[in-house]
């Protein structure tokens, strides 16, 4: 059996990330659920997944750039594992203890520096830590958290294959 094509390999992955972005849209647009500022910054991750592996499939690299392409998706996996993983803590706390909400992301951009931005969000709020839809008993950061450990076990499977 010949080892996968590392450029279908990144072109998958790719199509996962559009699937990930597609399932925010509908529950977004269609379901009606507003994401707040974390489900944001985990929907920019997923994005620039998304943009490297398609970068990565399109330049079809050998082993190095192969390695290289990994490497970026194994360190935006773990970024947005990260903000998937402090929301899901967030869920955890008792709403008491949590801010009521932050202004808009659109505002703060405009009138706060990036410093106090990246603090303010990562923060989270009560609007952050509402368990507003599940699927299976797991919450959209639950499943976030997932599908970012399986980008980075997908990443680590290119950085660390052979050939």
């Amino acid at each position: 059996m010949a080892p996968a094509n590392p450029r279908l390999l990144f072109l998958l992955a790719f199509f996962g990330c559009v699937a990930l972005l597609g399932g925010a849209l509908y529950l977004e647009h269609g379901v009606g659920l507003n994401p707040c500022p974390l489900c944001i910054v985990q929907r920019i991750f997923v994005i620039l997944v998304g943009l490297t592996c398609l970068i990565a499939a399109i330049h079809a690299p050998q082993r190095t750039g192969r390695r290289a392409y990994a490497v970026l998706v194994l360190l935006l996996a773990v970024g947005g594992g990260a903000t998937a993983a402090r929301q899901v803590w967030l869920q955890g706390v008792p709403a008491d203890q949590l801010q009521a909400c932050l202004p808009s992301l659109e505002f703060m951009i405009q009138a706060l520096p990036l410093q106090d931005i990246v603090s303010l969000v990562f923060r989270g709020t009560a609007d952050c830590a509402e368990v507003t839809w599940t699927l299976f008993g797991l919450s959209l950061p639950e499943w976030s958290l997932l599908a970012f450990l399986g980008i980075a076990l997908f990443a680590l499977f290119q950085l660390l294959r052979r050939g």
